[in-house]
Parts: C-alpha cells; structure tokens; sequence
C-alpha cells in the first residue's frame, strides 16, 4: 500500500507530521531581477511538485511530476513585477513561461486602449495569502489562497480571488477563480489561462488529443499547418509561431477536456475547464529552438485584443457587484511507454 493509500488514524503511528509525506513551503526568491518575489513551493507527496508565485498574480512556475519537468521555462526567467513595463509588447520581457500564466483581466492577447499585451494580471502581487495543509472529508488537501487586485482610481476596480489546490494522492491542480466587480463602474473582463507544456514532456513525439468539434487557424501561417495541428515537431530554426482556436465539446460532467500525451517520455496532461465559464480554446503551437513551447490556453475571449473582442461584440463584462466565477483542473497520468509514437489523432472539422 503506498502512502497516500492509507488514512489519516493508519499514517498517524508512522510519521512525526504530514510535512514528512507532503506539503507547502514558503520563502523568497533572493537574486537577480526575481528578487523578492514570494513563492509557495508545493508537495502533494504523490510525484507531483509545483510552485506558485505569489507576487506574479498568482501564476504557477516550475512543476514535475514524478521528478520529470512539465512545465516550459522562459530565458527571461521569473521576473519581479517592479521590472514590469506595460507598453505593448513589452509584457514579453517579463514573460517566464511556467506552468501557468495569467493573462487579463481586461485585455488578453494584442494590446489596445491602453491595455499593453495579455494584460497586467500576471504582473500584480497577491494580498490576503492562506496557505492551508489539512485532512477533510478523509482528503489531506494543500491549498495557496490570495487577492490580486487590478484597480486604478476613476477606473476598473476587480478582485481575482484565487485559490490553488491539490490532494496528498491525485496528481491534479484545481484552480478555482472567482472575479468580482468591487467598483462603481462595469468592467471588461478578459481572462485566458496560458498553460505552458515544455521538454521533455513536450518533444517530437508529443500528440494533443481531444474531442473537438472544430478547429480554425488564427493566421495565414498557422493556415498552412492546420493539417497537422496535434502532432509536435522537433525544435526548428526561424520557426514562426501557429494558433488554432478549437471549439471543444465538453463531457457529461460540463468540462471540456485537452490532453498532451507522450508515449516516448510516457506522461501525460490534460487541461480541463468548464465550457460555460470558458467557451474559447487556444492552442499556440511554438516549436522554435528554445522557444519550444505548447500553450494551451481555455479563455472567455479570443486572444485578439479588447478593442477586437468589441468590434465582434464578443467581449464579456462585468457589473458592479458581480462574481463571475471560473474553474481550471490541470491534470498529470503515467502512461504506457511505447517504442513508436502514437498514430495521427483525427483532428474534426477544420476551415
């Protein structure tokens, strides 16, 4: 029987405390441009490891699972929301990549009216941290709870109110978000989960899998390899980047489901998300030489900008005093190792 196997009354006579088997541990970055930034280093004593940094919105840096990295990392590396510069594209200069990062709350993707790219959410520090590591329901669950608030005087005043758990034995990340409007005034709301799937998890022999119904191209260049959207490739020179947005149908239970698998490194991940909350699906496809990288990305909106997202009368608003509510799963499996890769997924409709 393995560890996280046996209840709390069977463990108790073996172990001197919990942090034994699994846990949080919180401490401070202390050099260069990531200095001072406050992480929360997760254990869920099952293979699974993640860390949340708790100054850049709450997003999740590095991850494993089983000792093997999930998670693509940046050249930029995690960088102190002091260093953040908002004008257009500068946002990339303080892009670290990780396993998750945010992107909104009022604009994601192109910048515009004054929204630099993929907005300022991953930018802002946490208020209010509750680090909780405790049995419920017969569960030993960890959770990192925070604010970040995205507020300017005569302007937006929005809390994410965050919360990011796992359970000692289930190799799964919940992010549950709620959004609420605290100001006088509606608010746009733009919000994409930009999930970062890196070597080796992610490689040539990679395949993306999931029930879609249909998929479109964002551009000429990504038109070009619509064939081949689900398959990876290896790390190409001058490689330039391809999106696809896919309308993905949802299980019985409401989420809709997208899994990267690897039989070669013989692990795999899928992102879930509730499409009512999320109805978009953006996979960005980057397999550029360092810059290999999967994105894959659930959202309320398109990754086109604010001022596009309102042309198309597409853009999601908020109300003074509304919650709006969003829920993420991000989850790890070991699968069977084959010396082949797997054969070419369907990939359903396309135009």
């Amino acid at each position: 029987m393995k560890p996280y196997e046996k209840t709390e009354a069977e463990l108790f006579p073996y172990i001197g405390t919990m942090k034994q088997l699994a846990g949080i541990r919180t401490s401070v970055l202390d050099d260069g441009r990531g200095r001072g930034i406050r992480i929360a280093e997760v254990n869920n004593g099952s293979g699974l490891r993640f860390t949340v940094l708790l100054d850049r919105g709450m997003d999740i840096g590095e991850a494993s699972y089983n000792g093997i990295p999930v998670a693509y990392q940046s050249p930029v590396g995690a960088v102190h929301p002091a260093y953040y510069n908002a004008d257009g594209a500068n946002w990339l200069r303080s892009f670290g990549g990780g396993l998750l990062t945010g992107c909104g709350l009022q604009n994601v993707g192109t910048p515009s009216k004054g929204e630099g790219l993929h907005g300022r959410l991953s930018n802002i520090p946490a208020e209010n941290i509750s680090i909780r590591q405790e049995w419920k329901n017969g569960r030993y669950e960890l959770s990192v709870a925070g604010i970040v608030k995205e507020v300017g005087f005569f302007g937006e005043n929005l809390e994410l109110r965050r919360t990011i758990s796992t359970m000692f034995g289930d190799n799964t990340i919940t992010i549950a978000d709620d959004v609420v409007n605290c100001g006088v005034r509606p608010s746009p709301l733009m919000l994409l989960y930009h999930i970062n799937a890196g070597f080796p998890l992610l490689d040539e022999h990679a395949v993306l899998a999931g029930n879609v119904k249909s998929t479109v191209s964002r551009t000429e260049n990504a038109a070009a390899g619509i064939g081949e959207w689900n398959r990876c490739q290896p790390p190409a020179k001058g490689y330039v980047e391809q999106c696809f947005f896919h309308d993905v149908e949802p299980d019985a239970d409401g989420m809709a489901r997208m899994t990267l698998k690897n039989p070669r490194t013989g692990i795999s991940m899928t992102v879930a998300y509730r499409k009512n909350e999320l109805p978009y699906f953006t996979q960005w496809k980057m397999m550029g030489q360092q810059e290999y990288v999967m994105g894959l990305e659930p959202a309320n909106c398109h990754p086109d900008g604010q001022v596009a997202e309102r042309k198309n009368r597409t853009l999601k608003t908020i109300l003074p005093g509304n919650k709006t509510r969003f829920t993420v799963l991000i989850n790890f499996r070991t699968i069977p190792m084959l010396s082949e890769p797997l054969p070419v997924f369907t990939c359903g409709a396309i135009r």
